[in-house]
């Protein structure tokens, strides 16, 4: 079986198990997991969950955009030094609490956008200007993540720059017609353990 089909069977069996509705809740279950977890690694294991629950439900994701987002956000970081210098380039010092930081709210960052992945899905319906505004976003995101980076030497700025124009100038299309599932019996136990998984970390550290 190739590594597509294989992807079409994830995302099948995501689709026929779970309801958007139930999906969403599940999600605003295990956002504060997160949110109130205050260490870093305990953050990085469950960024690196919610990306492996991605992959189980057929999603895909970009690693170099991922990995691009996460130096971005550790480089603004470390512009306003604090803490002990661990090296310096200069004038430009990277220091160890301005690298903690930065590490700490990247990972936070990524572990979100891996989380409404695999909870908030295109047939959710939330009526008003607020679903309509959430539509658009998810089209957009799902097209970010799906597209490649060239790798042919342009700076990664100008391609990702290109790739957002391009995106900004689709024609908007009406989503596809999904037949609307409900939540299976397997499917509820499957969501009680990611929910008890998530917040593991919280409740140890």
């Amino acid at each position: 079986m190739s590594n597509e089909q294989l992807g079409m069977g994830r995302a099948g069996i995501y689709y026929n198990l779970f309801s958007a509705k139930v999906l969403f809740i599940t999600g605003l279950l295990i956002m504060p997991a997160l949110l109130f977890n205050s260490s870093t690694e305990f953050r990085v294991v469950q960024f690196l969950f919610f990306w492996f629950l991605a992959f189980l439900c057929g999603k895909k994701t970009n690693p170099i955009i991922t990995l691009f987002i996460i130096v971005f956000i550790v480089m603004f970081n470390l512009i306003i030094p604090y803490g002990r210098v661990l090296y310096s380039i200069g004038s430009f010092k990277i220091t160890s609490g301005a690298l903690t930081a930065g590490i700490h709210r990247a990972v936070t960052l990524s572990a979100l956008v891996m989380l409404s992945r695999v909870t908030i899905r295109e047939d959710l319906k939330i009526p008003g200007i607020f679903g309509e505004i959430l539509g658009e976003s998810l089209r957009i995101f799902s097209n970010l993540m799906n597209r490649k980076i060239h790798k042919n030497g342009k700076n990664i700025f100008t391609e990702i720059d290109n790739l957002m124009i391009e995106l900004s100038g689709e024609e908007v299309l009406p989503l596809p017609i999904v037949h609307t599932t409900k939540t299976k019996p397997v499917g509820y136990v499957i969501l009680i353990i990611a929910v008890i998984l998530s917040w593991l970390p919280w409740v140890v550290g």
